[in-house]
């Protein structure tokens, strides 16, 4: 049994995952490089380290997964996981999507957004309250993502739903990633692949199954499976960290009213707020790496093999950073690493960063008064992101 101030953090604890900032803290100001003798992983938890580290992937590698379970377990990922991949493959990879993600397309999405959340958020007008996941993060994003590969809206639903089912933890325990989880999950879009290759349109599906990349110097087009691979980790990626974005938007403006006032009568503060909100409560807080040689960080040997944890969601409230890092302040106007840094930048973050906007005007123009119903919240736990699960608000 541990001592009642023993440093101690736990990725696999939900009690800690629910709020991790007071541990980050001691982290940082304590145990700036961590060691967890249980699982066997260090973390950087200031901000200069993570800032420094996310793109150095000679020393702290991608290829072996980048969520703490895929790395314990061993597998080999499956090539098209570019959050999963180093240079060279990594960069063949992002080009070729850097290609589909571009701004006009992004820019093209904005109407239709605003069309699905009208679509939700209206026949909700009257009623005395809405819930930010259930009605808005599991839908909106869903729904733009699907139109973006050509998912048919009705299947969207239950691809959402199988994949909350893999991701999601169980209290307190290590739950082993197999290579069977990674084929189940891209092998959910085999049959629109099958259907879109005989039937080609304007999406990123036929996009995908007409690119060529470039390898050995020789062009060739995409295999089934890296076309698979590259749809699983857009719809999920894309989906997931979006989702949980809608939700720390919602609880943040109910408990600063004051700021959610501002932001109702001048919507061109709308983007800052999201940039704050994203600082304050990254969705995607915590960076797995494994380390490819021995290394040394303040003064201690890490040896290769081991596990990595840049943990961008404490480097975005370091005091040594960002003055009065633990206030929330629409007005801040600061970076953050939540979209992480370097090589591994997300390639999303325009979409999410719209979709939140397009989603905050749209609540906001209906309801600019919320308060959270916390009895009936409840927070959604696994390796990749952290977040409200279920966020039903009172409106008036």
């Amino acid at each position: 049994m541990r001592a009642v101030d023993e440093l101690y953090y736990d990725p696999f604890d939900f009690e800690i995952d629910n709020n991790p900032y007071p541990i980050w803290k001691r982290m940082r100001d304590e145990a700036p490089l961590y060691y967890n003798e249980r699982y066997n992983f260090f973390a950087l938890t200031r901000y200069d380290d993570v800032a420094r580290e996310l793109p150095n992937f000679r020393t702290y590698r991608s290829g072996r997964g980048t969520t703490i379970d895929v790395i314990m377990s061993g597998i080999e990922v499956p090539p098209g996981v570019i959050l999963f991949e180093d240079p060279p493959l990594h960069d063949l990879h992002r080009r070729l999507l850097s290609k589909v993600f571009t701004p006009r397309r992004m820019a093209d999405m904005e109407p239709l957004t605003r069309q699905f959340c009208q679509r939700v958020l209206d026949p909700l007008v009257g009623s005395d309250s809405f819930d930010f996941i259930k009605d808005l993060g599991a839908q909106v994003p869903m729904r733009t993502i699907g139109y973006l590969l050509g998912i048919p809206e009705s299947d969207q639903a239950g691809i959402r739903e199988r994949t909350d089912r893999t991701l999601g933890l169980k209290q307190g325990t290590f739950r082993e990633v197999t290579p069977e989880a990674f084929e189940n999950s891209y092998q959910l879009f085999a049959d629109y692949i099958d259907w879109r290759a005989e039937h080609p349109s304007d999406d990123l599906m036929t996009q995908l199954l007409n690119a060529q990349i470039e390898e050995n110097g020789a062009l060739r087009p995409l295999t089934r499976t890296e076309v698979l691979t590259y749809t699983s980790m857009l719809a999920g990626a894309g989906n997931e960290t979006t989702t949980r974005l809608i939700g720390f938007i919602g609880q943040l403006l109910a408990e600063h009213p004051d700021q959610r006032r501002e932001l109702v009568e001048d919507f061109s503060l709308i983007p800052g707020a999201i940039e704050e909100v994203l600082r304050y409560e990254a969705p995607s807080p915590v960076q797995a790496r494994y380390v490819a040689h021995d290394t040394e960080y303040y003064g201690q040997r890490i040896p290769e093999g081991s596990i990595m944890l840049l943990i961008n969601g404490s480097a975005n409230r370091d005091e040594r950073h960002y003055p009065d890092a633990d206030r929330f302040d629409i007005h801040r106007g600061a970076a953050h690493l939540s979209f992480g840094q370097g090589l591994h930048f997300c390639m999303g973050s325009a979409l999410a960063r719209m979709q939140a906007r397009v989603v905050l005007e749209e609540v906001l123009r209906r309801w600019p008064e919320w308060e959270v119903d916390y009895a009936n919240a409840e927070m959604a736990h696994t390796t990749s992101v952290r977040g409200w699960g279920r966020l039903p608000v009172r409106v008036r």
